[in-house]
């Protein structure tokens, strides 16, 4: 057992840590402020000091990860005995722990079965299947994974189906009733849910099983009604209290409701609104809670003086936030870069170089997997990878599938596919029930039989069933196909005549009304729908910059056109554009550890990385055009840009292609703002680092300092330039060098 471990921690750690037992405590604690270690050490102090059972600590995290990290930290302090007694786990692991031991109470069987996500799908498909014939009359389409979606987000506010069905007809009564001119689909897609959820929650206690949401509503039941299930419990710790959601607050009430409780947050990061996290929960903790007292740690451990001075000063513009700070143990360190480019062309350009010149030009003190560029949403990625592919820089994508991997992309990819080669089996299998024809795989198989023995391809018998020139099949699934026949051959036509693929692919989202597809079918269907206005963008500028290898296929002669001859249509140089963007995605999956992290700020949160770029932070990107809270989009950048520790890049462009057409773009109003008052905070020259500037970062990461004979032989294989200054006409060009200012490099 470690007996030294108070003193490591900073005046305000301590304070935290020998805060009271009896009186509830919110430990306010800024990004890499130490928050993990001064929750262990007070649960420590609490045992070790107060006599505290470990079994009469209750310690709630959001993720099993977490939950390991703080008992490995715990067996170092107390011994693996006592850590081994803590109740510690995730909201839904300690439930379901007490929802076993006391299941009577609440008229549940002990030996229920936990749900995972696809077995409530499966359940949810089965009770879709009583709405089939409505749905196809109204033409509406909708998937087991949004029901179960909106049902969660009903869970998630504590919403019973009945209450959920009675909001539901209050609500669309309203509307009714006041004349608004509500969207019908999307009253009926209300209701469907709503009678799905009577349906489905039904369905779960027949089966004597609880989904994920279940466990925290009857657990939540479990504690209120029955005192005796938590008088075990003396101190309740909750990290991450800021993304906590109503039901979990509710949680938190009911265990500690004979002793006291500690939590750990920030709300300057509380990012999750969306998915129904309340940073309202701090403030109702103050009125639930008497005396409730609150420690900031605001000494940051991670980042240099000069990104938090730029972090604090963007997060700062909310006014209605508590006031904290944070303060740098780490020195000032480089100014952040803030750069204005003509293009999202020059500027992924420009973030791929810079990699490679930062990589180079620290002689070994950076590799590849220190830097992360961070996006607001991931239709923003294309240009990036593929800048970064094209400088040989091997990138990953965090807690997700790099572009050309995407559902919505590899859907509308099949379409043309099967427009340019009509025999490709796997394109037709996907495209024939995107959107939802009702085409089950018994009449697929049939089909596929038929054609195996007549040698032709799937389209083209389905052609010939559709013009009666072969033996017919059922009327229902032939009126099914007549459809989809019209639309390839639509596309077909428009493709022979040379229609650009932008184009093709405009039309073809409107034929088959795709964007209302992923409205009914995905949850995230507004992302999805961003990345098909990145494809349009991409196709629009294949033949502008088409891939090395494009080009080489396209002038030895083998693009194969529409017809079968050899011609570089533009259909068929926008595929193989497609697909050599994604080339080698695959190889050496294992050691991501080595590549470059592309990632979405939300998946980067309770992460940091050396060096963070942060692209395209432009007003309709922070903040997002959707959004309907702008401070939470604030606070998105704000930890963003506390992900950094040593260094930090912010870019935007002046105009950007959205849906292939170019659009006038303008610096956020986040960072205007801030360059306004305080032009010092950012930089637009990139640094040519010295022995001193590598000297910090050195530190900052506590990694030894390289020498100037590392640092020559890194940029003699890396064959990059030192500085902005050293850079040839063309590539300072690209990278639209301006004056000195920060308003000429933002304008």
């Amino acid at each position: 057992m470690d007996s030294t471990y108070l003193q490591t921690l900073n005046p305000a750690q301590v304070s935290a840590v020998k805060h009271s037992p009896d009186i509830p405590l919110q430990i306010l604690a800024g990004p890499g402020s130490g928050k993990t270690k001064v929750l262990t050490s007070r649960i420590a102090y609490l045992i070790l000091q107060h006599g505290m059972a470990p079994s009469s600590i209750c310690a709630v995290t959001f993720t099993n990860k977490a939950a390991n990290e703080m008992k490995e930290r715990l067996t170092k302090l107390i011994g693996k005995e006592k850590a081994g007694e803590l109740r510690m786990g995730t909201f839904h692991a300690l439930c379901a722990l007490f929802l076993r031991k006391y299941s009577k109470s609440i008229g549940l069987e002990g030996n229920f079965t936990v749900c995972d996500a696809e077995e409530s799908k499966k359940i949810i498909a089965s009770l879709l299947k009583e709405y089939k014939a409505d749905l196809e009359a109204k033409d509406i389409s909708l998937k087991d994974g949004t029901v179960l979606s909106l049902i969660s987000k009903a869970k998630a506010k504590g919403s019973s189906a009945a209450e959920f069905m009675k909001e539901t007809r209050s609500r669309l009564q309203k509307s009714k009733s006041s004349g608004s001119s509500t969207n019908s689909i999307s009253g009926d897609i209300d209701m469907i849910v709503a009678e799905i959820y009577h349906d489905y929650e039904k369905t779960l206690r027949q089966n004597n099983s609880l989904d994920f949401d279940d466990l925290l509503l009857f657990g939540l039941k479990l504690f209120s009604e029955n005192q005796h299930t938590v008088n075990w419990c003396k101190h309740v710790f909750v990290d991450e209290f800021q993304d906590t959601n109503v039901t979990q607050y509710e949680l938190m009430r009911a265990i500690a409701v004979a002793c006291c409780v500690t939590v750990v947050g920030d709300p300057d990061q509380s990012i999750y609104g969306w998915r129904s996290a309340e940073v309202g929960n701090l403030k109702r903790m103050q009125t639930d809670f008497s005396s409730v007292k609150q420690i900031l740690l605001e000494q940051n451990y991670r980042s240099t003086g000069s990104i938090l001075r730029l972090s604090m000063a963007i997060v700062d513009q909310d006014r209605s936030r508590i006031q904290k700070s944070l303060v740098a143990s780490h020195p000032a360190g480089t100014i952040p870069v803030l750069r204005c480019f003509s293009s999202e062309q020059a500027e992924a350009a420009f973030i791929a170089v810079e990699v490679k010149r930062l990589v180079a030009h620290m002689g070994g003190l950076l590799h590849w997997g220190d830097f992360v560029i961070l996006l607001r949403f991931n239709a923003l990625s294309r240009a990036i990878e593929n800048a970064l592919q094209k400088e040989g820089i091997p990138s990953r994508v965090l807690g997700g599938h790099k572009f050309f991997e995407r559902l919505e992309i590899k859907d509308l990819l099949a379409y043309l596919q099967l427009v340019d080669n009509p025999h490709f089996t796997p394109a037709f299998m996907r495209a024939v029930n995107t959107p939802s024809r009702g085409i089950g795989e018994k009449t697929l198989s049939e089909l596929l039989a038929r054609t195996q023995k007549s040698k032709i391809s799937l389209l083209e018998l389905i052609e010939k069933i559709n013009d009666g020139k072969t033996p017919d099949i059922k009327p229902p699934v032939k009126r099914k196909l007549q459809s989809f026949v019209t639309h390839i051959r639509l596309l077909k036509r428009m493709a022979k005549e040379g229609t650009s693929p932008a184009d093709l692919i405009r039309r073809l989202v409107e034929v088959i009304g795709y964007q209302d597809h992923l409205r009914q079918t995905q949850p995230d269907w507004e992302t999805r729908w961003e990345n098909v206005q990145e494809l349009i963008t991409f196709a629009s500028d294949v033949n502008v910059d088409l891939p090395d290898e494009t080009r080489e296929l396209a002038y030895d002669g083998d693009t194969i056109g529409i017809d079968g001859s050899r011609d570089a249509t533009p259909l068929r140089l926008f595929l193989q554009a497609s697909m050599l963007s994604s080339e080698g995605d695959h190889q050496n999956e294992e050691n991501d550890k080595e590549k470059v992290t592309i990632s979405t700020c939300h998946s980067a949160k309770g992460l940091e990385w050396p060096v963070v770029m942060i692209p395209a932070v432009e007003q309709g990107t922070f903040p997002f055009y959707r959004s309907e809270d702008i401070e939470e989009e604030r606070r998105l950048l704000y930890v963003a840009c506390t992900r950094a520790q040593s260094l930090l890049y912010i870019s935007h462009a002046s105009q950007r292609k959205v849906a292939g057409e170019t659009k006038g773009k303008e610096l956020s109003g986040f960072i205007s703002a801030v360059a306004k008052q305080n032009p010092s905070l950012f930089t637009d020259q990139l640094t040519s680092f010295t022995p001193d500037e590598r000297a910090v970062i050195s530190k900052v990461l506590d990694r030894p300092k390289p020498s100037d004979s590392d640092v020559a032989r890194s940029v003699a294989e890396l064959s990059v330039p030192s500085s902005a200054i050293e850079l040839s006409p063309l590539m300072a060009m690209l990278f639209h060098l301006q004056p000195s200012s920060i308003q000429a490099s933002c304008s």
